[in-house]
C-alpha cells in the first residue's frame, strides 16, 4: 500500500488514538496552568530560542568576522560585512527584546513606552560590543597562555568549549544588566546545551577568565570572579543553602554564591558553596568541598580539609 496522506489518516483512525479527547484535556490543563492564571486569552509570545541562536551567531560573526563570520572575506570587505551583520542581527534582537518587555508588561499590546525601551536597550547593548570584544580577547589569550596543548589563539577561539561558553556569557551578562534577564538566560542556556558549562548571566566575571575542558562547570547568579582566574571541569561555584520567607517560598536575589579573587586556580571537581571568599592567588585542589573563606595565597587540598 502506498504511503499516502489518506493511508496515514486511515491508520491513525484505526489506531483509535482519541486525539480530540486528548486535545480537549490538554486545553483544560493549559488554561488552568500557572502561566495562564493571570494572563489574557492570548498571552504575549516569549522570545524565540531559535531566533536567539541566530542572533548569537550573528554577534559572534560581527565580533570575530575572520574566524566566526565568512571564510571568504577580504580585508576591504570586512567592515561592510560587520556593519551589515550587526544591522540585521540587532534588528532581530530588538524584536526579541520587545517580546520580553511585552510578556513582562501584562498588557494586551506593547505600548509606545515599551517599544521605545526596546530601542534604548538595543542601542545601549550595541555600544557595549567593543568592550565585550576586548574582554573576550583577554579570555582567549588567557586560554592560549594557560594551556600547553593550545597551538594558536585561533584554535582556542573555534575549538574550546570554555571560550564558547564565555562568549555567550559576556553577551548575556550585558543584556541581563540592561533589563532583559529572560533573553540573557536563554542565551546562557544555549551555551549550556552546547558545552555542558552553565554560567548564570548575573554572575560578575572579570577579564582573562579561562575554563579548561569545562564540562560540568556551574557558576551561580551572584558569583563574583576576579581577574585571571582559571577553572577546570566539574567545578561548582554554588549556594550552600536556600532560605525561605515566612510563606515558605524561596528568597530570591540574595548573595549566596562565592567570591573568587584574582589569580585563583580551582582544579577539577572542586565544589565551593556559599557567600565565602577565596583569597587572591589561592589554589583549590581537585574534588575539594569548601564552605568557608580562605585567605590570599592559600593552597587547599583534600588532605587539608
Amino acid at each position: 500500500m502506498a504511503d499516502t496522506k489518506e493511508t496515514r489518516d486511515l491508520l491513525l483512525r484505526s489506531a483509535n488514538l482519541e486525539i480530540d479527547r486528548i486535545v480537549a484535556e490538554l486545553r483544560i490543563l493549559r488554561m488552568d496552568s500557572l502561566e495562564n492564571r493571570k494572563r489574557h486569552d492570548r498571552p504575549p509570545r516569549l522570545p524565540s530560542r531559535k531566533i536567539l541562536i541566530g542572533v548569537t551567531e550573528g554577534l559572534c560573526a560581527a565580533l570575530f568576522p575572520n574566524r566566526m563570520g565568512s571564510s571568504e572575506l577580504v580585508d576591504e570587505g570586512i567592515d561592510h560585512f560587520v556593519g551589515h551583520t550587526l544591522n540585521m542581527t540587532l534588528r532581530e534582537l530588538m524584536v526579541q527584546i520587545q517580546h520580553e518587555l511585552h510578556y513582562d508588561s501584562g498588557l494586551e499590546v506593547l505600548n509606545n513606552e515599551g517599544r521605545e525601551q526596546s530601542i534604548a536597550i538595543t542601542h545601549a547593548f550595541a555600544q557595549r560590543l567593543p568592550k565585550i570584544r576586548s574582554l573576550l580577547e583577554s579570555d582567549i589569550i588567557a586560554a592560549y597562555e594557560g594551556d600547553p596543548a593550545a597551538r594558536n589563539v585561533d584554535e582556542v577561539l573555534v575549538c574550546y568549549p570554555g571560550i564558547i561558553a564565555i562568549i555567550h556569557y559576556r553577551l548575556a551578562h550585558e543584556l541581563h544588566n540592561l533589563g532583559v534577564p529572560l533573553i540573557a538566560r536563554m542565551i546562557s542556556e544555549i551555551a549550556h546545551s552546547i558545552t555542558g558549562i552553565e554560567i548564570h548571566p548575573g554572575a560578575q566575571i572579570s577579564g582573562s577568565f579561562f575554563i579548561d575542558h569545562g564540562t560540568g562547570v556551574v557558576i551561580g547568579e551572584t558569583a563574583v570572579i576576579g581577574q585571571n582566574v582559571r577553572l577546570y571541569q566539574a567545578v561548582t561555584l554554588g549556594a550552600k543553602r536556600f532560605p525561605v520567607d515566612e510563606n515558605g517560598a524561596l528568597v530570591k536575589g540574595n548573595l549566596r554564591h562565592p567570591i573568587v579573587e584574582a589569580d585563583v586556580v580551582i582544579y577539577a571537581g572542586a565544589t565551593i558553596l556559599g557567600r565565602i571568599t577565596i583569597g587572591r592567588g589561592s589554589t583549590i585542589g581537585g574534588n575539594v568541598w569548601l564552605t568557608h573563606s580562605v585567605p590570599p595565597g592559600s593552597n587547599i587540598s583534600q588532605t587539608e580539609m
